[in-house]
């Protein structure tokens, strides 16, 4: 009898090592996306922007301060970091499941009435209703947790991913509209000044009253643009603000239209798209989420079979408080607990169905994950192309209207030309200023999303 609780531990350790797997096997993930990207994506070797951490991306000092501070006190990615440490710990509270749970017992027990007063004092160390894994529902469980774990990080490291680049964007967005707003200033000074010279020479006789009216257009009009990119620069001081998770230094900010030419990102890639969005965290985490709902099958399944849980102590029983200890007092108790499920109202087979529907849900959505992965990696890199077309085209453009706003300039005062045809010029090479700007911004924002959209920014070298 001395050896039972040695068996005891025995039996456990057996039911530890011996688990049967009821795990359902690996389920292939075909999606329907083609395996190139498309023709106009442009060619190249890839680019492993998972291993391009974003110091190396975003090269300016300012925009790098600006981005620690978001990292640092962004609230969203807070409650993502939070989420990590709550999943780790309900990992660790079903792990835990998996070891014999070891209790120290003391109990006094006095029992009287019409016979004399009785005490029993016990003391003695316990396992209570420890599960024996045979068909592997606690380690499925354990590994269901686990892997939502990891999907959980994953979806934080998307998190990180996705701020990056918005404040990077936001920061950008905000030196386009504060360059948009000093040509929009400069405009006005300059067409404020044809507008003194048009009203002294009307008063003059020297001109019409339609020239000075369209004259007056041109301020009116530049004076609108500069109200209203005062309140968009605000606005976008406020959504940089937001993301960071504070005021903004107003010496990080970006100062010049040069600030939209400091990114660059190496040639596009042109491998096929498992090479590259699989190091994306949002489909890392579908993965996870897949592979947790085929654990919960493999747990679901194994509640049909037999249970086993055991449920021992070993200590010490006497009379007197003092003599607990002492030889001759020991006791012990062992109680295995058999539960085989018979009837349970469809409850078993309905879990199971949950399992499976669980798990079909979390394959669809990991294969329209890599569909979606696709789809904006094959946008960002077509965009891509297009845009640096544009800004060729739009800084041939912005050269051209300059010169003949110059040469109209010229012929004008000469007496060669009409005021309408200056009047036209000049509204060209103001709006072919505004195009150059929004579209070196859109091929730097776009610059951006593709190096998040292959899964760049959340990694860092140390």
């Amino acid at each position: 009898m001395n050896k039972t609780p040695l068996l005891l531990a025995l039996i456990a350790s057996l039911g530890l090592g011996g688990c049967a797997t009821l795990v359902p096997g690996h389920t292939d993930v075909a999606p329907s996306i083609p395996v190139q990207w498309p023709a106009e994506a442009g060619q190249g070797r890839p680019t492993d922007a998972a291993e391009l951490g974003w110091r190396d991306f975003f090269t300016d000092p300012r925009l790098q301060q600006v981005i620690e501070q978001g990292l640092a006190n962004n609230r969203d990615l807070r409650v993502a970091v939070l989420n990590v440490e709550r999943a780790r710990g309900q990992y660790r509270i079903q792990r835990a499941d998996r070891m014999p749970a070891l209790n120290v017992q003391g109990q006094m027990e006095r029992t009287g009435g019409d016979v004399p007063v009785n005490e029993q004092f016990t003391a003695g160390l316990g396992v209570t209703e420890f599960e024996l894994d045979l068909f592997g529902r606690v380690r499925n469980l354990s590994e269901a947790a686990l892997q939502q774990y990891f999907a959980v990080a994953a979806n934080r490291r998307n998190a990180q991913l996705g701020l990056v680049a918005e404040t990077a964007t936001a920061w950008l967005t905000y030196g386009a509209d504060s360059e948009l707003l000093r040509i929009s200033e400069a405009t006005l000074a300059s067409h404020e000044d044809s507008l003194r010279l048009a009203q002294a020479r009307f008063e003059r006789g020297g001109s019409s009253a339609l020239e000075l009216a369209q004259t007056r257009t041109l301020v009116e009009t530049a004076r609108t643009d500069a109200a209203r990119l005062r309140g968009q620069l605000q606005q976008d001081r406020n959504a940089l603000a937001l993301l960071i998770g504070g005021p903004v230094d107003e010496a990080l900010l970006p100062a010049g239209s040069h600030d939209l030419q400091l990114l660059a990102l190496a040639p596009p890639p042109a491998d096929l798209p498992s090479d590259v969005l699989l190091r994306r965290p949002d489909i890392m985490a579908a993965e996870h989420t897949l592979l947790a709902g085929n654990a919960n099958i493999g747990a679901a399944r194994a509640a049909f079979f037999p249970s086993i849980r055991l449920t021992g102590t070993l200590g010490s029983s006497s009379t007197e408080l003092s003599g607990l200890f002492d030889s001759g007092t020991r006791v012990w108790s062992f109680l295995p607990t058999i539960s085989l499920p018979i009837f349970q109202g469809g409850k078993l087979r309905a879990g199971l169905a949950v399992a499976n529907a669980d798990r079909d849900i979390a394959l669809a959505e990991y294969e329209k994950s890599i569909q979606v992965g696709f789809r904006e990696t094959a946008d960002a890199l077509a965009l891509s192309t297009s845009l640096d077309a544009q800004a060729a085209s739009q800084q041939a453009l912005l050269a051209a209207a300059t010169q003949a706003e110059q040469l109209s300039q010229a012929r004008y005062d000469a007496g060669l030309d009409s005021f309408v045809t200056l009047l036209d010029a000049r509204r060209t090479a103001y709006s072919a200023q505004q195009s150059q700007l929004q579209t070196a911004l859109a091929q730097q924002s776009n610059r951006i999303t593709l190096y998040k959209v292959l899964g760049g920014g959340w990694r860092e070298r140390s």
